[in-house]
């Protein structure tokens, strides 16, 4: 609770609530709780728990099938949430796209969290940390033993917060990522022959890498987004359609 921050107003989302044990020192606090738990069973239970807030908000859904245009409405929100570990990745995508969330303070599976934050070189970077990079400044807020739990999982987790912002580079969004996402789909390659499989000859390959100040030969886990944002430019003013 410390590291979200909340205070009493603040309108809060959280996903996965189960049997409240987040859910209720968030209401306690004074935000305004939209708890969102898929299980049928546990929602019941969940009731039974915050019954006595009334500043809490049971939803019975699937968070990857929401229309978080209407669950939350014109107001600005913030995420606070122990994630599902099967979806945490696809979710945080999504809301990043299409939610009014200010704040996201989430955990997270240790090995998710790190793909979310990691940097160029780092062993975690790859096509998810861009596409976080490229809406929202993210980085971990601090590691959590799997002791801390009971029962006890089989991972570790840590808890991320990520702060949206802006794009943080201008250029097509689809162009973007579909270099982002042909250069991370054969690590071992280099982004010369990315550009070979999104239609580019070996020799217009090589000229765009070095029109962008790249070497040919450089993967896809060294460059960072201003990189990506350069080459998908390049891709561009050569009349390619994503």
């Amino acid at each position: 609770m410390a590291d979200a921050g909340v205070r009493e107003g603040d309108r809060v989302v959280e996903v996965g609530a189960g049997l409240g044990s987040l859910t209720v020192p968030l209401a306690e606090a004074g935000a305004r709780v939209l708890a969102i738990e898929v299980d049928r069973g546990l929602s019941e239970a969940l009731r039974e728990v915050v019954g006595s807030y009334p500043n809490v908000r049971i939803d019975v859904a699937d968070a990857m099938l929401a229309d978080w245009a209407t669950a939350l409405g014109a107001d600005r929100w913030s995420m606070v949430s122990n994630l599902p570990y099967n979806v945490a990745v696809p979710l945080v995508l999504d809301l990043l796209r299409t939610a009014p969330i200010d704040r996201y303070v989430v955990m997270v599976q240790r090995e998710v969290g790190e793909r979310l934050v990691a940097r160029p070189g780092e062993e975690a970077y790859g096509a998810v940390s861009v596409r976080v990079a490229y809406r929202a400044d993210a980085r971990v807020l601090r590691r959590v033993p799997a002791d801390v739990f009971w029962p006890r999982p089989k991972v570790d987790s840590v808890l991320v917060r990520l702060d949206p912002r802006s794009p943080a580079v201008d250029v097509d969004a689809a162009a973007l990522f579909a270099v982002v996402d042909e250069g991370f789909a054969e690590r071992r390659k280099t982004m010369a022959n990315a550009l070979r499989r999104l239609g580019r000859d070996a020799g217009e390959a090589a000229e765009i890498m070095r029109a962008v100040d790249q070497d040919p030969s450089v993967r896809a886990e060294r460059l960072g987004l201003d990189a990506f944002a350069a080459i998908a430019r390049a891709m561009l003013e050569r009349g390619w359609t994503p």
